[in-house]
């Protein structure tokens, strides 16, 4: 079984399907069972103990079971309209970081970061993230940016329950290149 192409699916299934058939808006949580059954379909011989190992070996920690173990959510990245995920917003560090490709560059420093087909950009708690991040788009460039400074303006930063701090918007103001 292959454990990745499940995945994929997986993560259309709770973040990307247009049509949520799979998951409540209000906290974007999946009831097991049906999620389940819609793999069964494509992947015959999936199971629970293979949903839990998939969120289990996630090395983005992007889903997570309710404590019940009966409901599963994506934990970011959604561009599903209208997804309420709950999150923190917690004092950032000093500095935050932004791993994009070489070739949207010159967008982003006149225009800022923006979600596109998401509902917030995401942003890496280290460098070290933000490369690998940025590789999968193309040749990597990190964006430093000055978390703190950002949140005592005013603005909305979050931090997802596996550790990735989310915005709307990033003006360029707030940001350079390393």
């Amino acid at each position: 079984m292959n454990l990745k192409r499940i995945s994929v699916k997986l993560s259309w299934m709770l973040r990307h399907c247009q049509t949520p058939r799979y998951i409540d808006l209000n906290g974007g949580w999946a009831d097991v069972d049906v999620i389940i059954k819609a793999l069964k379909e494509r992947f015959p011989d999936f199971e629970r103990k293979t949903l839990e190992l998939i969120v289990a070996q996630d090395e983005k920690g992007r889903y997570s079971f309710d404590e019940t173990g009966t409901k599963i959510r994506a934990n970011q990245g959604h561009s599903i309209p209208g997804v309420v995920i709950e999150m923190e917003s917690p004092e950032p560090p000093e500095f935050l970081y932004h791993g994009t490709a070489e070739r949207f560059l010159d967008a982003i420093l006149k225009e800022g970061l923006k979600p596109m087909t998401r509902q917030f950009v995401h942003i890496s708690p280290d460098y070290e993230t933000a490369v690998k991040v940025g590789r999968r788009h193309g040749k990597p460039v990190i964006l430093k940016i000055r978390a703190r400074d950002f949140k005592n303006d005013g603005n909305e930063l979050y931090r997802s329950s596996n550790g990735v701090w989310q915005a709307r918007y990033v003006a360029p103001e707030y940001f350079t290149i390393c």
